[in-house]
């Protein structure tokens, strides 16, 4: 009867990835039971992340007691990123599962749910205070997804984080705590950084364009105005007039760069330049920032704290802000 249930429950969760071979859902369904007392007996747990930002956070904490591995990669939009068969065997045979909620997994979360009934299934992003969050500009009822671009915000994230590894895993209590705390004293390195080299560009000119709203919460921590092309998840569409109204923007403000995105098109941004060239009115693409993704796995960039310095380091250079080329701690673009 439970075996009945349990293929009857795997079939829903499947819908939209293709039908599995009998065989390939017999292994799916023997993979998918909780695995803790696998850990118990010694083994490292086996912790799937939906974004690399979390996945990064969670190996840092986690350290040997845990293989991590983020579902969705370098490069890859996590807003309309839909699982694949092998994420679903992945997913079922974790024994701990992170993401970010706040509706960023929006094509994951109704799997994602049905797997919290049998195993631990944590969406950090939802235990933040909600007075913390902003916004979602399009749905009332929602928030801005993208909270790892503050990085004082994400160290909370990791604080919920490490004490989630500690209700799951208490017996290594002390390594998580030591590996959270030194994480997080590294993140407010970073951010001092990033609040001093902003303090270099004239507060007037603080504008960062970008393709679509995901530095909102960079904004707000270390004082710009972010406008993006797109709105918060990039399933949405922007119109000729959004468009036309981010070139006025543009050119009265005399704003110096306009920024693409590793996981956007850069169709939009490539539009605002031509139309402030239209207006005589000469804007760079200041490069390519990391927003829902970082960058290739083994470079520096490829990590949260690589990422971050990235971003800022690049706004505030092609702002005309004054910053170290290869970033915080010379490692910008060296490849690891």
């Amino acid at each position: 009867m439970l075996v009945s249930r349990l293929a009857h429950l795997f079939s829903r969760l499947l819908s939209g990835v293709g039908k599995l071979p009998v065989l390939g859902l017999a292994v799916l369904l023997s993979a998918s039971a909780p695995g803790l007392s696998a850990h118990a007996a010694g083994k490292p747990l086996n912790i799937v992340t939906t974004v690399g930002m979390i996945g990064d956070a969670i190996q840092r904490i986690a350290g040997e007691h845990a293989t991590v591995e983020a579902l969705i990669g370098s490069g890859v939009d996590p807003h309309g990123y839909r699982q694949t068969r092998s994420d679903v065997v992945k997913l079922g045979r974790a024994d701990v599962i992170f993401y970010n909620g706040l509706y960023l997994e929006a094509q994951l979360e109704d799997l994602l749910l049905k797997l919290a009934t049998r195993k631990p299934v944590i969406a950090l992003g939802e235990r933040l205070p909600r007075k913390e969050l902003l916004a979602h500009l399009e749905y009332s009822e929602r928030f801005d997804p993208h909270i790892w671009m503050d990085v004082d915000l994400w160290s909370r994230v990791v604080a919920e984080a490490r004490d989630a590894m500690i209700e799951i895993d208490p017996a290594n209590r002390a390594d998580y705590e030591a590996n959270a705390k030194a994480y997080r004293a590294e993140m407010a390195e970073l951010s001092d950084y990033i609040r001093a080299i902003s303090a270099t560009v004239p507060e007037e000119e603080r504008i960062v364009v970008t393709a679509h709203d995901a530095f909102s919460y960079f904004g707000r921590a270390y004082g710009f105005k972010v406008v993006g092309i797109q709105g918060i998840s990039t399933q949405s569409e922007a119109g000729l007039r959004r468009i036309e109204t981010i070139v006025d923007l543009i050119v009265a403000r005399n704003v110096k760069a306009v920024f693409v995105e590793s996981s956007v098109s850069e169709r939009n941004v490539r539009a605002l330049v031509e139309g402030a060239q239209a207006r005589g009115h000469t804007v760079v693409v200041g490069g390519q920032l990391f927003s829902d993704a970082m960058g290739q796995p083994g470079s520096y960039e490829g990590t949260y704290l690589g990422m971050l310095d990235h971003n800022a380091t690049l706004i505030v250079r092609s702002l005309g802000g004054t910053a170290p080329l290869a970033g915080r701690l010379g490692r910008l673009g060296a490849g690891s």
